[in-house]
């Protein structure tokens, strides 16, 4: 393709427009990490409290078992 059927104005916007996108990049990758990190953080949350959860529920059971084997 030739450049002389091309509009100036046509290829300024373009121009611009891609300058734009690279010039925002960065912010945005920066944003989607910080979303990741603070979702990964949240998750580990839950994780811990379904875990001691578990571990409450099962503490009952541990603690009856404990209680008939010292009884004989």
């Amino acid at each position: 393709m030739s450049d002389s059927n091309v509009n100036a104005k046509i290829t300024d916007a373009v121009a611009q427009t891609n300058a734009g996108v690279l010039g925002e990049a960065p912010a945005q990758a920066m944003g989607t990490l910080y979303q990741v990190a603070t979702h990964a953080n949240g998750m580990a949350m839950q994780n811990a409290v379904a875990n001691q959860h578990n571990l409450n529920q099962l503490n009952s059971t541990i603690v009856a078992q404990a209680i008939s084997i010292i009884k004989g």
